[in-house]
């Protein structure tokens, strides 16, 4: 395996590796009960209760190499899941393949041909 993704056949099935330093954002759900003199009760939210924001950034490539990021993500709406490979130490070979959806991304246009691409994903639990 390989950190990053693979694109569909439509835009070549390349395999996509991200910028070093990949930002992830964890937020527990947690549903709370309040009762008199400040008790609470807590509990998990479900089973998969900790939301997970992946921050990845694709800078300096090709024209191409970015047609093909931001057509794949466009392609799949933010609502298709595709898997992508994180760094896990406590998985075997030090990676872990994981299922998320693009929710938002954003193009930026240097010189010479050169782009530059910033996503967020979003974990998703499903078969």
């Amino acid at each position: 395996m390989a950190l990053g993704f693979t694109t569909s056949a439509t835009y070549g099935s390349r395999s996509i590796s991200p910028d070093r330093g990949i930002a992830r954002q964890s937020n527990p759900r947690v549903l709370v009960a309040r009762f008199g003199d400040g008790y609470e009760q807590r509990i998990a939210d479900g089973i998969n209760s900790v939301d997970e924001m992946f921050n990845v950034t694709f800078n300096n490539r090709t024209a191409a190499e970015v047609d093909d990021i931001t057509g794949y993500f466009a392609s799949l709406k933010g609502a298709t899941s595709f898997t992508y490979t994180i760094p896990d130490d406590n998985a075997a070979g030090g990676e872990l393949a994981i299922k998320v959806v693009c929710q938002n991304y954003s193009q930026s246009y240097h010189h010479d041909g050169f782009y530059s691409v910033s996503a967020t994903l979003k974990r998703v639990y499903e078969a």
